[in-house]
């Protein structure tokens, strides 16, 4: 069954707009990079930069961080944000880009443009600690979809067409 096919079943796609705002309004979702075997996945938290349409994420590299090396050899990956309300009332926005670390003397400038809303503390103490980088996800290409329907008992009955 096909994308296409589920709109019968009240799924819809999302503009432009609507996808902005989904990014606009969570901070964590989950980047997908290529890797050797089965992709790399991974739940972060981001700021978004919704006139450059591009995703700010913080790594924490200490020593040695698998998805910076997987980021700094990928020409391509995917991020994932999604709200699920109820199960008749969600939104998923699938996102692909380049990913690049941002340069250390630009780090400064991002951070007073971009808010990060929230990070889990674990991350924000080893942060503080830790050797860090930060990455840019610039989107090429994103597609949103959403059910925003009712219970079947809340729905209007079909009406009969033989009548």
């Amino acid at each position: 069954m096909t994308i296409d096919d589920l709109t019968d079943y009240g799924m819809v796609r999302m503009d432009d707009g609507e996808i902005r705002a989904l990014l606009s309004s969570h901070s964590v979702g989950v980047l997908g990079l290529p890797a050797d075997g089965a992709p790399s996945l991974r739940p972060m938290s981001y700021g978004y930069d919704d006139e450059a349409e591009a995703l700010y994420l913080l790594y924490i590299v200490g020593t040695g961080s698998r998805k910076a090396a997987l980021s700094d050899r990928v020409t391509e990956a995917r991020f994932l944000v999604y709200s699920v309300e109820t199960q008749f009332n969600w939104r998923s926005a699938l996102l692909t880009g380049r990913i690049d670390a941002v340069p250390e003397e630009e780090t400064t400038a991002v951070g007073d443009r971009i808010e990060f809303p929230w990070q889990p503390d674990l991350f924000r103490r080893a942060g503080e600690a830790e050797r860090t980088r930060l990455y840019r996800f610039d989107i090429t290409e994103w597609e949103g979809l959403k059910h925003v329907g009712l219970p079947p008992a809340f729905e209007a009955p079909a009406e009969d067409e033989s009548a």
